[in-house]
């Protein structure tokens, strides 16, 4: 009987197409690295250079923060009651319930509260910032400011940096407010601990380090969310497909770089600010 030669891929080959691969996708993330890198640095400069653009400045803060105000503070609510029933019900166990309402208070003012509101705004904001610039580009309004002698990170990433490093921590305080009242009706129609217990124990534990904690992250997460957004609406495609790929890489990017950026912040906060 004759024997059939292999036809499959030569496994070299295989291997080769893999490291190629994974060649160009490090090349693609050091590239949009260093243009965010760079796009944040133009963005800086600009906003100390004239023209001072107030009123985009202001418009913006009334989409990045106000319009974003009931899903930030719906989503806080109901995450604080849920940590608060989750860490009851188990302290409960020990005979230490009462305490379920500080240490909630800390994980929600040092990480649940700043890094899922800068996760569900990267999602709203992110997304709404990339998709708009997109269309400026695929509309070619973007070439339309060149030409008017507007520089366009001057007049659409400034406005937009600037509103977002001062809205984020604004709603990530209300949120984080939100959060620990709703873990209080839990706490107190669930777990059955008393008011004046549970408030005194909240206080007890949250200390100034912890609310300078949330509130020095969500600066550098509005950050994020802000010169990613723009980057990638100029990076968009032409077309709808262009935008919505766009959009969809900067919510996804956005969010990793959140959840990344938390975690150094928070070593090196800990360290300087046991």
């Amino acid at each position: 009987m004759r024997r059939v030669p292999f036809r499959g891929r030569n496994p070299l080959q295989v291997v080769e197409k893999e490291v190629e691969t994974l060649g160009v996708a490090a090349e693609e993330f050091f590239r949009n690295a260093g243009a965010m890198t760079a796009l944040f640095f133009q963005a800086i400069a600009m906003a100390f250079s004239p023209p001072f653009r107030w009123r985009i400045i202001v418009e913006q803060m009334v989409r990045i923060g106000v319009e974003s105000l009931p899903i930030a503070l719906l989503t806080s609510a109901f995450t604080g009651a849920v940590f608060v029933m989750q860490t009851g019900v188990e302290l409960a166990k020990w005979g230490a319930k009462v305490y379920s309402s500080g240490i909630s208070a800390i994980g929600f003012a040092r990480e649940l509260g700043p890094v899922l509101t800068s996760v569900v705004l990267a999602g709203r904001v992110g997304a709404g910032i990339t998709a708009e610039i997109g269309t400026m580009k695929v509309t070619e309004q973007i070439d339309a400011l060149k030409t008017l002698a507007t520089n366009p990170v001057s007049y659409l990433v400034t406005p937009r940096l600037i509103a977002a490093v001062l809205m984020l921590p604004a709603i990530t305080v209300l949120a984080v407010f939100i959060g620990l009242t709703g873990g209080l009706v839990v706490g107190i129609f669930i777990l059955n601990i008393p008011v004046t217990q549970y408030i005194s124990t909240v206080f007890t534990w949250l200390e100034y380090p912890h609310y300078i904690t949330g509130i020095l992250k969500t600066v550098v997460f509005g950050a994020i969310i802000a010169v990613v957004g723009c980057h990638y609406g100029f990076e968009a495609g032409w077309g709808a497909e262009g935008v919505g790929e766009a959009t969809t890489q900067s919510v996804v990017t956005s969010s990793i770089l959140i959840l990344i950026a938390d975690f150094f912040l928070s070593a090196w906060i800990l360290y300087f600010i046991p």
